[in-house]
This record gives structure tokens, sequence and C-alpha cells, in this order.
């Protein structure tokens, strides 16, 4: 009998992680591709449909039984209709594309599409950080963008009406702040973001010491006893906390798992947040873990797998 497997895919603003994956949640395969999102979707959905051609092929090859694909995507996924319901400059001309349709109609296959945090969400459910929360937990990913998703006691995300739950980072921590490209002010994602890191540090005049921009220099600056570096990690944690006190008084969540570029940093980070949101939520809602994902940059790509098994199940 053939090894069943699925794809998934994790569209991000700046790179498509994607990946091979076997019923039992094995990650048999996986692959980076640069999203280039600037370069329009025509662009983009090229390089999915190669994506896709290629691991067709590599499953052919390998003697393995393609089931189904499940597809990530940034931006807010329509549930009912499967297409790109809205979508910021992160993914310029994004926002309309019925993706689910197109990813079928280009490989033959049942195809599930989910936006990216909830299918972050999904994958440390599955095999990640969150297969020991019986009891559910609160989903927040720190990348280019923030989102995020809350995962129920059943162990299955809350998607809302539309399936656009989850726009975390758009909660206002501050008014008439930083602009946002969703068009307003002050938003979490300008604050919690990689991007918004890096911005800091740039305010904090430390941006020309970052060889390319990276915020793994400016950790390293902060490690090495750098005065300015501890300040803008300091800063960003605090306001990493805000929004994780707003969503804990709404919630009410048992556990936080966070994921996303920043996270790579350990407890030099966590530890950080974890204080600094003890000391802004009220005592009736502590306490309240947070944890570092486990699956890094296949957490998205993981959950994608995990509802192309559902829907290859149904098919």
């Amino acid at each position: 009998m053939k090894r069943q497997v699925v794809f998934g895919i994790d569209i991000g603003g700046t790179n498509i992680k994607s990946g091979i994956v076997d019923a039992d949640g094995s990650i048999l395969h996986t692959d980076n591709t640069p999203t280039d999102a600037q370069a329009g979707p025509a662009s983009l959905l090229g390089k999915l449909y190669g994506i896709a051609a290629d691991y067709k092929a590599r499953a052919e090859a390998e003697g393995w039984e393609a089931c189904g694909m499940g597809v990530a995507t940034a931006g807010y996924v329509h549930a009912g209709e499967g297409r790109i319901g809205y979508a910021t400059s992160n993914i310029p001309g994004w926002t309309g594309v019925p993706l689910r349709d197109n990813m079928a109609r280009e490989t033959g296959l049942p195809v599930a599409l989910v936006n990216d945090a909830h299918a972050f969400a999904i994958g440390e459910a599955w095999i990640g950080a969150g297969r020991s929360l019986t009891e559910g937990f609160l989903c927040i990913t720190l990348g280019t963008g923030v989102g995020g998703s809350w995962i129920t006691a059943a162990g299955e995300p809350y998607y809302g009406r539309d399936g656009y739950a989850g726009g975390y980072g758009h909660i206002v921590i501050r008014h008439g702040g930083q602009p946002c490209n969703c068009g307003l002010k002050g938003c979490w994602e300008q604050y919690a973001s990689v991007r918004a890191l890096m911005r800091q540090a740039a305010e904090a005049g430390i941006g020309e010491s970052l060889t390319g921009g990276s915020a793994k220099v400016l950790f390293e600056l902060a490690r090495g006893g750098d005065e300015t570096a501890l300040g803008v990690i300091d800063r960003y944690a605090e306001y990493v906390a805000v929004g994780l006190t707003s969503l804990t008084h709404a919630l009410n969540p048992h556990a936080v798992v966070i994921g996303g570029a920043v996270t790579a940093q350990g407890d030099f980070l966590f530890s950080r947040i974890d204080r600094m949101a003890q000391e802004q939520r009220m005592p009736a809602y502590g306490p309240v873990r947070i944890v570092p994902a486990e699956l890094g940059e296949h957490a998205g790509l993981a959950g994608a797998a995990k509802l192309a098994w559902r829907s290859a199940l149904r098919a």
C-alpha cells in the first residue's frame, strides 16, 4: 500500500514555507521560497502552482499517494467561499483572489484554505506546543505582521462569522498612534511585529548597526549588554504584553502559545514578556502560562496539512 501524503503551503508576506506531510504529522520534505509579494498576485500564483507541480512529481517518484493540499495565507480568508476576503499591502493585490478554487483546478486535489495564523495554531495543537493543552489556548504569531487564533477546548479554531476572527494585530493599543497598512492607526501590529521592532531600533539610533536590518543582530547586541539595545527589547516586550493583556481579559485563556521569528530568542525575550504581562494583568485572570511555539517555521504548513487531511477524508 502506498504511503499517503498531503502538501502544506504557508504563504507569508516574506516567504512561502511548504512541505509534504503524512497522516501522523511527520514532515517528510520542506522548502522555503521568497514570496516576492510586490511582483503581484499572478506571479505569486505561479510560484504556488510550481510548488504544487514539484510536489506531485516528488510524490510520484517516491511512490507516495498525494491525497490533498492545504494552503495557509496571510490575509483574511473567507471560510465559506475559499477566497481572500481582505489582504493588506503585505501582499498587494491579494484581496479577492479565489485561491482555493484556483489551486484545486491547477492540482486536481482537494484543497483546504485557511488564514496563516489559524494554520499556525492548528499545527501547534496537532504536533506542537498545544498538543497537551487540553483546555484550549490562545495562539499569537509575531512575524512580518501579528495574528493569532483561539483554539477551543475541542481543539478547533474559533473562526468567527466569515472566518476573519483572529485579527489580533489590528486591535488598537494606542489611539492616534503609528499608521497601519490596514488603514487604522495605533494597531498592535505596528508595535509588536518584527518590522515594528526594527523601526523601534532605528528610532533609538541603532538601526545602522544592524546588518541587513536583522532582529538577530539586535538581540546579540542586547545579550552583550548594549544598553540602548536592551532598552529597545524591553520596550518591545512591553508592547507585546499590552496586547496579550487585552486578549487575556477578553478571552480568559489558560495558556498562550507565542510563535514567529523573534521567539527564537527563547527565555531572553519570553521572561520579559511574561513578567510584564503579569504586572499588567488583573489578578483574577492569572495565572496564564506563556509558552513558546515548538514547530518554528513549520507550524503553518503543518496546520495547513492537518486541514488537508480533513478535506481528503471528506472528498
